[in-house]
């Protein structure tokens, strides 16, 4: 069983977590992504690197796991007033950071951690708590809205696909176009 799974929220698990990662996310910013070592993220967090082992397993697995957590969403989806235009608004913001720099090296990131700790599940479980969180309140204002894994299909695969696969500016008129597709309308011209 591993670390993650049987670690406790809060605690000393938390403080470790934290400092671990505000020492990645600081040496990167000084050294460099590839001058990143656990003995000098340990250092910097103030514990051992056989702690940053027991946790993560390897320096792949840390960067993952500090990947997930800089893709969590700041907050909500904001409300414009229809699922159409909330969609369409969230889609364009869901483009413009996963294709960012930043961006695609964090999925890239989550994507390389070790697959049974389920960081690639957490990066969807976001996405997905997201189009919820927005279908919800389509349908308390009365809308008609499809499924959570249909949007993922339809809108949130092709853009990733895009990002990792066939890097180029994504536009504001091809999430139109994938959000129309997922509410079975034409794109806006």
């Amino acid at each position: 069983m591993s670390a993650r799974a049987t670690s406790r929220p809060g605690g000393r698990s938390a403080r470790v977590q934290q400092s671990v990662h505000q020492a990645v996310r600081e040496l990167e910013a000084e050294v460099g992504r590839d001058a990143l070592t656990v003995p000098l993220i340990a250092a910097r967090a103030g514990v051992t690197p056989s702690t940053v082992y027991r946790r993560w397993g390897d320096l792949r697995e840390l960067l993952s796991d500090v990947a997930v957590e800089r893709l969590r969403p700041d907050g909500p989806p904001a409300d414009h007033g229809s699922l159409r235009a909330d969609l369409a608004a969230w889609a364009v913001q869901f483009a413009e950071e996963m294709d960012s720099t930043a961006g695609r090296t964090y999925v890239r990131d989550a994507l390389l951690g070790d697959p049974e700790q389920g960081n690639a599940v957490r990066c969807s479980d976001y996405a997905a708590e997201q189009l919820t969180a927005i279908g919800v309140r389509a349908a308390g204002r009365g809308e008609a809205v499809p499924g959570v894994e249909a949007l993922l299909d339809v809108v949130v695969a092709p853009l990733m696909y895009r990002i990792l696969f066939r890097p180029s500016e994504l536009s504001e008129a091809y999430t139109d176009r994938l959000v129309a597709a997922a509410l079975g309308l034409e794109a806006k011209s």
